[in-house]
């Protein structure tokens, strides 16, 4: 009950920044804060908390954004549609990547590979098909107003992208203290003893994928609106996936903070390093791998495992506890 009063503060106080800041530079860092910290709590319900570890998130939020692009430039639909068939067809992507590799008792590096190769199949895909624009993307028309999804200032994507984002870190909150998340952490600490306590580890597995799926949709479609522009690179490209897990990896896996602790740490350190460097190109990646590599190092848990000084063994309920209903309280 803790972190869920933590998180409705928090999550209040940050509603209030339109209110206060008037800088839209500082606005849009906060807005891309948000944005990758969706991104990596989406990742952390399938990586952090089920211990399947994907590189190719893409391919969900890709198809999210894709979705909403194509619907409202070729079929004329309102984009408010368009946000839940995209979320829907990055759901269904996800089933079916789940369906195709769990079935199969595929884990560890070869699920992470064959995430990667269905990112990449749809990226090339989506460089061939006529309507997403092939390599030369997709432009989505300027049309301001709330019923477009674009806004003539900052201050509704922010607003729009908070309530994603909120519902994302509830849902993770809600992971973490229900049957079905002690359940979701027996299978990532250990799947044989999990299923030999009557745990079925496909079918959580499968909730945790396509709830991965439908956030990391949301975020495309997000990102799609916010920016009105995709090509298969930006959509189904590495960075993406790359910057998925990236966050949680760096603010801590497997818990509840974790993905906004990462990623204002990185896109801190990122305008901050343009700052110092002239905006040399390169700069900011290369700050990302140093970090990545201290983090690993010296703080295995991430900064969140810093904060608040726990152990990853004493953050994880055994199967039994997972049987039983036992609590999660990162």
């Amino acid at each position: 009950m803790r972190n869920l009063v933590i998180l409705l503060v928090l999550f209040g106080l940050l509603s209030l920044a339109p209110l206060v800041i008037a800088s839209d530079f500082w606005l849009n860092l906060i807005i891309m804060t948000l944005y990758a910290s969706l991104l990596g709590q989406a990742w952390n319900i399938l990586g952090g908390y089920g211990g399947q570890f994907s590189f190719g998130h893409a391919a969900f939020f890709g198809s999210g954004a894709y979705t909403v692009a194509v619907l409202q430039v070729s079929a004329g639909l309102s984009p408010w549609a368009g946000l839940v068939a995209g979320a829907v067809l990055a759901m269904a992507v996800a089933a079916f990547i789940g369906f195709t590799t769990f079935r199969y008792g595929l884990r560890g590096s070869y699920f992470a590979l064959v995430t990667l190769a269905f990112a990449e199949v749809l990226r090339i895909l989506a460089n061939s098909v006529p309507f997403t624009g092939a390599g030369v993307g997709i432009l989505i028309p300027l049309q301001p107003g709330a019923a477009n999804l674009q806004f003539a200032s900052k201050d509704g994507f922010f607003w729009l992208l908070l309530a994603i984002t909120f519902s994302a870190f509830l849902t993770v909150w809600w992971i973490g203290n229900s049957r079905f998340g002690a359940r979701l952490m027996a299978v990532r600490d250990n799947e044989d003893a999990a299923r030999a306590l009557g745990v079925d580890p496909f079918r959580i597995k499968m909730s945790a994928i396509i709830l991965s799926g439908l956030f990391s949709g949301l975020a495309g479609v997000f990102y799609a609106q916010y920016f009105l522009y995709l090509d298969p690179s930006i959509a189904y490209g590495p960075a993406v996936s790359v910057e998925s897990l990236l966050v949680p990896i760096i603010g801590g896996m497997g818990t509840l903070f974790g993905p906004l602790a990462g990623a204002a740490a990185l896109h801190g350190l990122s305008e901050i390093t343009r700052e110092l460097t002239g905006g040399l190109p390169g700069a900011s990646l290369v700050l990302y791998g140093v970090l990545l590599v201290i983090v690993v190092l010296f703080a295995p848990r991430g900064l969140a495992g810093l904060l608040n000084g726990k152990t990853r063994k004493s953050a994880r309920p055994s199967a039994n506890t997972a049987v039983n209903g036992g609590q999660s309280h990162d």
